[in-house]
C-alpha cells in the first residue's frame, strides 16, 4: 500500500494507484488535520489528486518525480498560501 498513516502524517510512497483514493479519504475524514508527505511519491492517479483536492490538506515534501513536484504544489494552493507567497497581496 502506498497509503501510510505515521501519526498525523499520511505519507504517499511510490506509485498512488486509484485503489488508494479510498483509503486516503477515509483517513482525511477521520482527521482532518492531518497533513501529507509526497517526499516518496512517484506517481498519482487523477483519483487520489480528487482526494487531495477535495480535502486541501497541509502538504509537506517535494514529490520524487518532476513534473509532479513541479504541479502539485500549485494544483493544491489556497487563497491563503497565494497570499503568503506574494507580498503585497491583498486578501
Amino acid at each position: 500500500m502506498t497509503v501510510n498513516l505515521t501519526g498525523t502524517t499520511i505519507r504517499l510512497e511510490g506509485a498512488c494507484r486509484v485503489e488508494d483514493a479510498e483509503p486516503l479519504a477515509a483517513l482525511l475524514h477521520d482527521a482532518p488535520e492531518r497533513t501529507i508527505d509526497v517526499s516518496g511519491c512517484e506517481s498519482l492517479h487523477g483519483a487520489v489528486l480528487q482526494v487531495l483536492l477535495a480535502f486541501r490538506p497541509d502538504v509537506n515534501g517535494e514529490a520524487a518525480e518532476a513534473s509532479l513536484a513541479k504541479w502539485l504544489p500549485l494544483l493544491l494552493r489556497t487563497d491563503e498560501t497565494v497570499a503568503k507567497a506574494t507580498p503585497g497581496r491583498q486578501r
